[in-house]
């Protein structure tokens, strides 16, 4: 079945308190709107359609970063859910397929519930997602019989019996696209606010002899952000979800509760992730790997049996291959780490090529940037990098070379080589007492005014 998406991301989010759009704030190190659109994206939808308003150039900007063939409408007056989806039949012409009308401030929806969505679908003429609330509240409810949904009632017309309900509505709802846009044709404004809602369709849909029905979901699903303390709450389901996720994997984490993800993480089974790791996006971890405590990872991928940490950094382009080690205060960065090659201690490795079994002492820099342009390092197979190392790129060190320690390598290293890049010690016998005498005497001097 062809379906196209309309994700409504027109509201200010004035509860924010923010210049930024209430749906690029970020759950999981990505935009809330991000998180809508990916779960569509399970259904390969032909179209998506995004209603912008408030600040609509950088909504833009993020949905189609994410997806470059996302059309952004603009909603220019906010003149409620009916007419924020109106505002995509435009865009989307005589499309017959499904449209799935989302939210861009709602990002928990996971995609095996757009799938079932989509399953009923096929027996029926509109669909529209539900949840059983703990707290029902002031949310529309969901009137029934049996699978057949008659109607939606707001809360303030419901009556005492229809108030009891704990069936509520999410707001997500989906029909073929030409009979959505046919009801909310009829949609009208006779209401305190003068706005046109989308829960009215039902109702026009059932007067019309269509069937509706709901599907429910987790009320956790549903969640929509309309203020920093739901963003928090947005962001403490979705690391919930995804450490429970990880967990059945198959990874070990002694301590769940301290390890964040990010919204596109992925890690093989038989990984150990320790105490207080953050994943930024765009990070793969390989099965067998493990991450110790307190290290921040972005845009990289670790390699099978690959040891990272503790306290260490792999910023976007690090690649460690198989074997690998990063130790303790080590920051990479579009770097590839060769098999089984060693990083141990307090040093920075940055567009850099590391071969096989090579050794990088503690304290080596790669000065990769030179105020204007980034350099590269070639570093070869079974290399040893003295301690204190600086490498001045461009350079090259060849394979099974080594550099003397504190040494500053401007130029290439040939294979087999060793380079030694420092000034000559000098020895001066007694010296060392004699300045120490001059020090104290002119310190004495000046204490008493002398000097």
């Amino acid at each position: 079945m062809t379906t196209a998406l309309i994700l409504l991301a027109a509201g200010k989010g004035t509860r924010m308190n923010s210049d930024l759009p209430k749906v690029l704030h970020r759950v999981a190190q990505a935009p809330m709107l991000v998180h809508a659109m990916r779960s569509g994206q399970a259904l390969e939808p032909d179209h998506t359609i995004i209603i912008a308003g408030h600040g609509a150039d950088a909504v833009t900007a993020a949905a189609q970063e994410y997806d470059e063939g996302a059309q952004v409408v603009l909603q220019t007056e906010q003149l409620g859910t009916a007419h924020a989806v109106a505002q995509a039949a435009a865009a989307l012409g005589d499309y017959s397929g499904d449209a799935l009308v989302l939210y861009g401030d709602t990002p928990l929806i996971q995609p095996e519930t757009l799938e079932r969505m989509t399953k009923a679908r096929a027996t029926h003429d509109v669909v529209v997602l539900g949840f059983e609330a703990a707290d029902p509240g002031r949310y529309g409810r969901l009137i029934m019989t049996g699978d057949s949904l008659e109607r939606i009632v707001e809360f303030k017309d419901a009556n005492e019996h229809e108030r009891a309900i704990r069936l509520c509505n999410s707001g997500v709802v989906m029909a073929s696209a030409p009979l959505l846009f046919d009801l909310i044709a009829e949609v009208g404004n006779d209401n305190a606010n003068g706005e046109y809602y989308l829960t009215d369709i039902i109702g026009i849909a059932r007067a019309r002899g269509l069937n509706a029905t709901a599907v429910t979901c987790d009320e956790s699903e549903t969640l929509g952000v309309n203020s920093r303390t739901e963003l928090a709450q947005a962001e403490a389901a979705f690391q919930a979800r995804a450490r429970a996720a990880t967990l059945d994997l198959g990874v070990t984490m002694p301590a769940p509760e301290t390890v964040h993800f990010a919204f596109d993480t992925h890690v093989g089974r038989d990984t150990v992730i320790d105490q207080n790791v953050v994943f930024g996006p765009g990070v793969t971890i390989e099965t067998g790997a493990h991450i110790r405590a307190f290290c921040h990872l972005e845009g990289c991928h670790v390699a099978r049996g690959a040891v990272v940490g503790p306290y260490a950094r792999l910023r976007p382009g690090t690649e460690l291959a198989e074997d690998t080690r990063v130790g303790n205060f080590v920051e990479i960065k579009n770097a590839l780490i060769g098999e089984g090659s060693k990083i141990n201690h307090l040093s920075y490795v940055g567009d850099t090529e590391i071969g096989t079994e090579s050794n990088i002492g503690a304290g080596t820099i790669t000065c990769n940037y030179d105020g204007v342009m980034k350099h590269q390092t070639s570093i070869g197979n079974r290399v040893f990098i003295g301690s204190n190392t600086m490498l001045v790129a461009p350079v090259s060190v060849g394979d099974e070379a080594m550099t003397a320690s504190g040494s500053v390598i401007t130029e290439n290293v040939a294979a087999g080589a060793l380079a030694i890049a420092r000034a000559r010690q000098t020895v001066k016998a007694g010296m060392a007492r004699r300045l120490m005498d001059l020090l104290k005497t002119k310190k004495a001097k000046r204490d008493k005014g002398v000097i």
